[in-house]
């Protein structure tokens, strides 16, 4: 069985996947997060932060189409050269850890960033280089942990930045954290045979959730849905936190 793991516990994990695929298409992102914060009450996150990674990657090829206009390249690659300086430290940092350590620094990350996210934090006009620089930093420190996404989802959300913008830029920012992290985990040795299998068992869910989402995303509000699932983020890691503690 994949990753030892029960065939009730892979139907679970198939509809957790479902549902941070949704978000993803409508919001931009979410999916990790949500998908390694509901894993982790489960299982051992880590062997299943590679395919969340993969998945990623190929949920921005189904969105490529329709987010290319949107995209902030500038902020996206100021962005990414700033988390390349720092990804070999955390990947050699989250395997170093044992699981329950592993699991409990998803947690606290989620619960704080959750919180960051829902307290109306503001700036009054959009960061520059410096800014983008290290907020790059920052998330590349927590991607090994597969939650690399939120600081930047926090800071972004912080600035006046268009719906549309936001959405792209986050896409594609999330695709090239994934790029830069695969191979450092894989050198880790936690990219594996079974790591492709989880992988393709999981692309037609993504398919799916990622394109109901997406369609979503046309015809609502998006500030609204990203309160939900900043709040459903929130409430995992509570829930994660309780359990790692107890």
């Amino acid at each position: 069985m994949l990753f030892d793991l029960g065939p009730a516990t892979l139907a679970v994990l198939a509809l957790a996947l479902l549902g941070a695929a949704f978000v993803r298409g409508y919001s931009g992102f979410g999916f990790s997060a949500i998908f390694i914060g509901f894993a982790s009450l489960l299982t051992n996150p880590i062997p299943l932060i590679p395919i969340v990674f993969a998945c990623e990657i190929a949920m921005t090829l189904i969105q490529a189409r329709d987010i290319r206009a949107h995209i902030d390249w500038r902020r996206a690659l100021t962005m990414l050269a700033g988390a390349a300086l720092v990804l070999p430290f955390s990947v050699w940092a989250i395997l170093s850890v044992g699981t329950e350590a592993a699991r409990l620094a998803v947690f606290a990350i989620i619960f704080v960033m959750s919180l960051v996210l829902l307290s109306g934090w503001s700036l009054k006009r959009e960061i520059r280089t410096k800014g983008n620089l290290s907020v790059g930093m920052v998330s590349g420190m927590f991607n090994a942990a597969g939650v690399g996404g939120l600081p930047v989802a926090a800071f972004m959300t912080a600035q006046p930045i268009a719906a549309p913008v936001f959405r792209a830029t986050m896409i594609v920012y999330l695709t090239g954290l994934d790029l830069m992290t695969l191979p450092l985990m894989w050198a880790g040795g936690i990219v594996t045979w079974q790591t492709a299998i989880g992988a393709l068992i999981a692309f037609p869910i993504l398919a799916v959730g990622v394109s109901l989402g997406g369609r979503k995303f046309l015809s609502a509000t998006p500030t609204t849905f990203r309160k939900f699932a900043v709040m459903l983020l929130l409430t995992l890691s509570v829930l994660g936190l309780v359990r790692s503690i107890l």
